[in-house]
Formats: C-alpha cells, structure tokens, sequence
C-alpha cells in the first residue's frame, strides 16, 4: 500500500509539473498538497475499482494513469477556482463563422443559424446550459460538474443527448453534416 501510494504521488507530481504553467500562481507546498491530495483520491479510486482491473496492462501502469487523471482535474479545478462560471445559453449567438470562400462561409452560416435556433428550441434547459457551457465557454466539466452540484458522467449524458437532439434536427431539415464529423 505505502509503495502504490508513493507511485500515485510521484505521478501526480510529474502531472502537476507538466502542467506548471496553468500553475504558476500556486506556491510550492500547495502544489505539494495538490500532488498528496491527487495521489489519496487516486489511491481511494484505485481500491473502488480493483475488481475492475483486467490485468491488461502493469498494474503500476493502470494505477499511474488514476494519479495523472486526478492530478489534471485538480490543475484545471485550481485554474477555474476563482473564475465566474457565468451559465448564460444567451451565449450560443456567438457562434462564429470560420469558413473559406463565399460558398462555404454561405452554406456554415446557414448550418449556423439552424444549430442556434435548434438550441433555443430543440434542447431542454438543462441540455442547453451544459452544451454552452462545456462547448462554447470551455468550462472544464469537472469545474461545472461542481458548480451545478452534478456529476460528470451526468453532464456527458446531457451533452450526448443535446448533441444527438441537434444532429438528428439538422439531418431532418436536410443539412450536410458531414463536415462536422
């Protein structure tokens, strides 16, 4: 147990230091912190999900990969700590157009007022608030996930269910989606 967890804070420590830069705020005990607490959390994980190792891989391999996970959550928790996550679907209009040459800057503005209006009038508020949050603000899902007192898979499952909603509208109305993929 004392030679995994000093595995999971050694590999939470080299996270954390590949990550140096969105930590540059951060001092060096609570950057020592952040690495024990990764590594505990990690090391908690790692005894919920032991039924659930295969054998696939070095369990040192598997482990390792729990204390990077945990390590990056706490990165991009710390990044977004004292920012305002402000959830406003109003913000789906800003959607912008990136295409090349009149044609296509023609047929993606058209696609574009089609997804803005289907996600005013396709998607509950729910599926709306997690989709412009996540994909257009790039709130990291663990920082929404706490502020809306939610769960990751919870918002994967909304923002699956919004993306499958928006998909199957335009497909309807007839919208070539093969560019999205």
């Amino acid at each position: 147990m004392r030679e995994l967890h000093a595995l999971l804070l050694r590999a939470a420590r080299f996270e954390l230091g590949r990550r140096a830069s969105a930590l540059a705020q951060v001092r060096g005990e609570d950057r020592e912190d952040l690495a024990l607490q990764a590594a505990d959390d990690a090391f908690v994980a790692i005894m919920g999900k032991l039924d659930g190792f295969r054998g696939e891989s070095r369990f040192s391999t598997w482990a390792y990969k729990f204390a990077l996970y945990e390590a990056a959550v706490r990165v991009r928790r710390r990044a977004w700590q004292h920012r305002e996550v402000v959830l406003d679907p109003a913000l789906w209009p800003a959607l912008g157009d990136h295409a090349d040459g009149p044609a296509a800057r023609h047929e993606r503005a058209e696609l574009l007022t089609a997804i803005r209006e289907l996600i005013g009038s396709a998607l509950t508020p729910h599926q709306r608030e997690v989709l412009v949050a996540l994909t257009i603000q790039d709130v990291p899902i663990d920082v929404l996930a706490e502020r809306l007192g939610s769960t990751r898979g919870a918002l994967y499952k909304a923002l699956h269910d919004a993306r499958r909603a928006l998909r199957s509208h335009l497909a309807a109305a007839g919208h070539d989606l093969a560019w999205i993929a």
